[in-house]
């Protein structure tokens, strides 16, 4: 089947991408010409593991091409994606426009039975705007459906979530478009949830936020473990092994960032705000993600006692592992707050230095995690690289100025740390 896919980032490129490697015909399309150019020489423009070999494998199959123009790859296609960004306002609310736009002008281009589809996370209702939007401009005569098809990928395993998912989500009451939707997914082996639209798009903000609340909970356990004398880790393993609640996203930590956590927990509830429902819960979610960053810097600071003059290394800038994403990480705050209290930073990441170039000045960047830990008077753990699980600790503790370690991933034993001779602190034990 020909697909479109309109816009190249990273929902949009792992998307097409996938569906190319499952013998669909796809074409990927961005007005951002510089980006399409960097594609098509075969580089990407993030970091996502295998990434690059697949498109480059699906490229040279004929299966997978990017162009800036849109005009014919709607015409071909019978499924075209909507996957163009969806920022948040200065208000909280998402940015819709680029929806709006490309809705427009997909509408010119409808020759012939669409199904289009919002891969985009979007706030409920959407779906009904798009669908207001194209059929103010679409000629007479010309059918079309919309359907809200949300993704549910992870940065640093998006490739394997994309071609095992978990589930697929299809809302659309149209049987026409079901019938389409199911023919596109025809190879994945996984429950397919045919839903209307509303619900469709409630369930992408719905998981998220329910995600984005365990990660919560677990740093509030953690916060009443430390105080307590009791340690999370093995307090959330005994509450993971119950079946009702599973050990996926109970490791506490600094907190969550990235690009979907925080916008979509803010969206949820400000989209049942404004649907007459004050969703407190998420706003207590919201609260203690930040906070998280609060404490774990008090932390810092009782360490160190003085701040200023300090050397301070920092190992991990993006926001999780296997991927060089900066977006709300916790990283870029913890240094921007050490920088005022006059600390000298030197940081490393195995793949974000680029990205954190552009957000944060006066860094000293390294080649590795042992020019980092060089002198240093501490050193902050915060992303859980391999790489650094993998480290000479006595290596690093021997290059310190004072062997400080503050472990914002719970990555490292304490007791290990301590025979070591090792300062260390972590979250929660």
């Amino acid at each position: 089947m020909k697909v479109a896919i309109i816009g190249t980032g990273y929902v949009g490129l792992v998307t097409g991408t996938v569906f190319s490697e499952c013998g669909h015909e796809v074409t990927c399309i961005d007005n951002n010409e510089d980006k399409i150019k960097v594609l098509q020489s075969g580089k990407m423009p993030i970091f996502e593991p295998g990434l690059d070999e697949m498109v480059a494998r699906n490229v040279e199959a004929g299966r997978l091409k990017f162009v800036t123009d849109l005009a014919q790859p709607v015409e071909e296609s019978p499924v075209v994606f909507i996957a163009v960004g969806t920022p948040p306002t200065p208000s909280g609310k998402a940015d819709l426009s680029y929806i709006e736009q490309v809705a427009r002008q997909i509408a010119r281009h409808v020759n012939e039975y669409k199904v289009i589809v919002e891969k985009s996370t979007v706030p409920v209702q959407t779906g009904e705007k798009v669908k207001m939007t194209i059929e103010k401009t679409v000629g007479d005569g010309m059918a079309f459906d919309v359907v809200s098809n949300p993704e549910f990928l992870r940065e640093g395993s998006a490739l394997e979530d994309a071609l095992n998912p978990d589930r697929i989500v299809i809302g659309t009451t149209s049987e026409r478009a079901r019938g389409v939707m199911k023919e596109l997914y025809g190879n994945f082996k996984c429950p397919i949830i045919m839903t209307d639209i509303k619900s469709a798009e409630i369930i992408k903000h719905a998981a998220n936020s329910f995600l984005a609340m365990k990660i919560s909970y677990i740093n509030a356990v953690a916060n009443v473990c430390e105080r307590a004398g009791a340690n999370v880790m093995e307090v959330a393993e005994g509450m993971g092994l119950d079946r009702r609640i599973g050990k996926n996203f109970l490791y506490a930590g600094i907190g969550y960032g990235g690009s979907c956590f925080p916008k979509d927990v803010d969206a949820f509830e400000r989209i049942s705000t404004e649907l007459g429902y004050e969703f407190n819960l998420l706003r207590e979610v919201q609260s203690i993600n930040k906070q998280q960053r609060k404490i774990f810097l008090r932390k810092v600071e009782q360490e160190l006692w003085i701040v200023k003059g300090k050397t301070i290394g920092v190992l991990g800038l993006a926001f999780k592992p296997n991927t060089d994403d900066m977006r709300e990480a916790p990283a870029v705050e913890m240094i921007q707050e050490l920088q005022a209290q006059g600390a000298r930073i030197k940081a490393y990441d195995p793949e974000a230095m680029s990205n954190a170039r552009e957000m944060l000045n006066d860094v000293e960047y390294c080649t590795d995690a042992y020019e980092v830990a060089r002198d240093a008077d501490c050193l902050l753990l915060m992303t859980e690289w391999d790489e650094f699980k993998n480290m000479d600790m006595e290596r690093i503790r021997d290059a310190m100025a004072h062997p400080t370690l503050m472990d914002a991933r719970n990555v490292f034993d304490p007791q290990e740390m301590i025979r070591l001779g090792m300062e260390y602190r972590s979250i929660g034990r």
